[in-house]
């Protein structure tokens, strides 16, 4: 059986800090700033939620490695059911502050992974293939920005039946088609050797190629395809998750997995990778935390206290943006640290698990 693997929670710390400035740069920032700051700031989009919903499936394939017999199998159906719905809840209520909330999108990527905990390894990939087909499907028959308001990137019939389902499984910032897909592919992953070294160097070179690829296509599309549906779709930048997208993000969590796992081999016993460590098992406290302490924190500080206006008129410079969520983030680290000497989980990871 398959020990706690180190780097996969320094993989979680890396996607907090980059949740961060993703977040925080919606809400208060010009995700479409060009200087290079900008630019830096607006490579995390995309690529930190990716990251996140990989290691979530991963995290459960680990989980179901260990459960050999049908009652085991069943109790971790169950766990999964409770904490999924305990997930899909609490970002139900958090979309009431916080409209770009992903929490619920979680817990319905696991509703409907808990009836593949025990497939086989290559209906992962199938059932990712799947996800993604059926999305450009929905591509064909409904345009994407149905039901937004893309000026203000609100989505105003979210509560009603029609647009709360297709912003959930089509259209919203983190749809079940294809987003699922992520989810899948890390389920996947989960199942495989990672003590072996092989793996490790194959998943960095596939994630380097596919993401390198995707570069390339991107920038050769900017400077040879005349405007229109063709570039917008190659160009699309998360909302519509176009296959694009979605394969250099993919490509690119594999690369920073792979270089945190390297990572946690060499230095996992040191204090500082003990503490992102902990960091990184704290996801769902640090991501609450930011969503709601950190935004009401940056409106104090900036006299910006709508974070409901996506995004922010005026938006406040990148390096404001950065020198905060980094600032945020390391507070977070060292709350992490000290909390984990004391608690075996973090303050919401052990609220889930008593309801789970």
């Amino acid at each position: 059986m398959q020990t706690r693997i180190p780097g996969f929670d320094l993989a979680r710390a890396y996607a907090i800090w980059g949740m961060f400035i993703v977040n925080f740069n919606v809400a208060f920032g010009d995700p479409a700033d060009a200087s290079p700051l900008g630019r830096f700031l607006a490579f995390f989009n995309g690529n930190s939620s990716t990251l996140f919903v990989m290691l979530a499936g991963m995290g459960l394939s680990i989980l179901a490695r260990s459960k050999a017999d049908a009652a085991a199998r069943r109790a971790l159906r169950g766990v999964i059911l409770r904490r999924a719905l305990f997930l899909f809840g609490t970002g139900l209520l958090l979309q009431l502050w916080w409209p770009a909330d992903i929490l619920h999108f979680y817990g319905v990527y696991m509703l409907l992974a808990a009836g593949l905990l025990f497939a086989p390894q290559a209906a992962y990939l199938w059932g990712a293939l799947g996800a993604v087909l059926l999305f450009h499907l929905g591509l064909l028959l409904i345009p994407f920005e149905t039901g937004w308001d893309l000026a203000r990137l609100q989505y105003p019939d979210f509560w009603t039946p029609v647009g709360f389902l297709r912003n959930t499984f089509y259209n919203g910032w983190n749809p079940v088609f294809p987003w699922l897909a992520f989810f899948l592919a890390g389920m996947y992953l989960g199942r495989l050797d990672w003590s072996r070294p092989q793996l490790k160097r194959r998943i960095f070179l596939l994630g380097a190629a596919g993401w390198l690829a995707m570069l390339l296509l991107q920038g050769w599309a900017e400077g040879a395809l005349p405007p229109g549906p063709w570039r917008d779709y190659v160009l699309a930048d998360y909302l519509p998750p176009a296959l694009p997208f979605m394969t250099g993000t993919a490509s690119f969590s594999l690369m920073v997995l792979a270089l945190c796992v390297y990572a946690g081999e060499a230095w996992g016993q040191t204090r500082p990778a003990q503490a992102l460590a902990a960091t990184g098992r704290m996801t769902l406290t640090h991501y609450v935390m930011h969503v709601t302490l950190g935004m009401i924190l940056l409106a104090v500080l900036t006299g910006n206290t709508d974070v409901h206006a996506l995004p922010a008129l005026p938006p406040e410079p990148p390096a404001l943006i950065l020198g905060f969520s980094t600032g945020l983030y390391a507070l977070s680290v060292v709350f992490s640290s000290r909390w984990s000497r004391r608690f075996q989980h973090g303050p919401l990871e052990g609220v889930m698990r008593r309801v789970g």
